[in-house]
């Protein structure tokens, strides 16, 4: 299953530009003094492991459990070197007997970001090789696990999992990322992170049951200070069809 949207924080205006003063979703407004789970943005490339159950011709036994590695989407092609990498680190008999042993066999999803050389501005992040980062799992195509469970799961699998930067409130965040800070994963110590990624802590659904996520990035707020200025006040142009 592709992994959910994620609406950046602020509505744009016919520039492209970030408004900071409308948020994409009334749902941010609502929540923005609560604490969120912040996590370090990386730049890089979508990639998601499915765990699928192969049931018999009657649907009433699981045969087989069947691996495949997707891109953003299922029909993108994920880079032969960034593949190879993830057959290194995920074994379909490993991941059958680590989430399945005891249970009844479901659907899991592993979503994480594939960086490094050649991908994006990857060598930033890994100089002479790629990798993979957890940021997420969904279970049974309906429960995304807890933060705690997931570095859990890195742990045992021994995976890396994006760096947690801290809970924060949605006006904390914004000027965390306004100010902007060095990536904590990157190989090149000078190197900006791109942003945060921001999750209610225990996970909540907008009314049409679509998950309650954003991001807010840097550069948006560097293209918002060359355009207006840095302490500009007025009013935008309005792009009703703003791009998230």
């Amino acid at each position: 299953m592709e992994y959910c949207k994620i609406n950046t924080l602020f509505k744009r205006d016919a520039n492209n530009i970030i408004i900071p003063s409308q948020f994409t979703c009334e749902e941010f407004e609502y929540l923005k003094d609560n604490l969120w789970e912040c996590t370090e943005k990386i730049d890089g490339t979508n990639i998601y492991i499915e765990l699928i159950p192969v049931w018999n011709n009657t649907e009433t036994e699981v045969i087989d459990i069947k691996m495949e590695f997707h891109g953003r989407t299922s029909k993108a092609q994920i880079p032969e070197h960034l593949l190879t990498k993830l057959k290194s680190l995920f074994d379909e008999t490993t991941l059958t007997e680590y989430f399945f042993k005891d249970k009844e066999p479901c659907n899991i999803c592993i979503y994480g970001e594939g960086y490094g050389a050649k991908i994006q501005k990857g060598g930033n992040y890994i100089k002479d090789g790629v990798n993979f980062i957890l940021f997420d799992i969904l279970v049974d195509n309906k429960w995304w696990l807890k933060r705690e469970v997931l570095e859990q799961i890195a742990r045992d699998l021994n995976i890396d999992i994006v760096p947690l930067i801290g809970y924060m409130t949605i006006p904390e965040a914004v000027e965390y990322v306004k100010k902007g800070f060095k990536s904590t994963i990157a190989e090149n110590k000078e190197y900006d992170a791109e942003g945060l990624v921001l999750k209610p802590t225990c996970g909540l659904l907008d009314r049409s049951s679509k998950r309650i996520i954003t991001k807010i990035k840097t550069c948006d707020f560097q293209k918002f200070a060359a355009k207006y200025g840095a302490d500009y006040t007025g009013e935008q142009p309005v792009n009703n069809k703003y791009k998230v």
